[in-house]
């Protein structure tokens, strides 16, 4: 179904997955090692990377920004057996998709993956109606996946452009975190509404980086975000 990258230093507990995932006929590639594993991704980028934050020399969290500095947008699913308030909070800064605490059953493992891989099909299916988002100087091209301000390229994640794409839309409507998690994870992942402020400190500091002032995400208090309009 989809080529996927494994990296856990637990040889034991990634050969347990892999085989669950190859039952579910995906492509599974396993490696032990965040270096071996930054360079397989540039060479050959994998559908979805899958990696434990545990390990030796280069560590998930690192691989994770190393990837995502270097434009790698597929989707990122983070591993990890520490504290998981403070470590999903820091996976989502660097730039992960989706957060599973350790020790993970293979079967709530595969639900989150299939998740993510079922978003990513749905956007696929729809780029070819969908036409590029002007909102002030924001343009957001979803079929390209691609995002400028003031005609500057945005280097985004997939899900800072969706949020992104989602606040476009209807500029100067104030939108929940609820409203736009619903809209960027449709398909019943759950992750909890705060994290959406995660992201948006990440994009405003992409924007500011690109001129933006004042800041043209708008916070409401108490009742969530806006683009602002103009």
């Amino acid at each position: 179904m989809a080529r996927l990258l494994l990296v856990d230093d637990d040889a034991m507990l990634a050969e347990s997955l892999a085989i669950a995932l190859k039952q579910e006929g995906h492509e599974v590639t396993l490696l032990g090692d965040g270096r071996a594993a930054l360079a397989h991704v540039l060479r050959a980028p994998p559908e979805l990377l899958i990696s434990d934050v545990n390990m030796p020399g280069l560590d998930g969290f690192q691989l994770t920004k190393k990837l995502r500095d270097a434009g790698f947008l597929a989707p990122i699913l983070i591993l990890t057996a520490r504290d998981g308030e403070i470590d999903e909070a820091l996976g989502l800064e660097l730039g992960a998709d989706d957060y599973v605490q350790k020790p993970a059953s293979a079967r709530v493992l595969l639900a989150r993956i299939h998740a993510l891989l079922r978003r990513e099909t749905l956007r696929l299916d729809a780029r070819a109606a969908t036409s590029a988002i002007q909102a002030g100087l924001l343009c957001v091209d979803p079929e390209r996946l691609e995002a400028t301000y003031q005609g500057q390229p945005l280097s985004l994640t997939l899900t800072e452009l969706r949020i992104l794409e989602c606040l476009a839309r209807r500029p100067g409507v104030v939108q929940s975190r609820g409203q736009i998690l619903e809209q960027i994870r449709g398909d019943g992942t759950h992750v909890a509404d705060r994290l959406i402020d995660t992201y948006v400190r990440r994009l405003r500091k992409k924007l500011a980086d690109l001129g933006a002032d004042p800041d043209p995400i708008e916070t409401m208090i108490g009742a969530g975000y806006r683009w602002a309009r103009g």
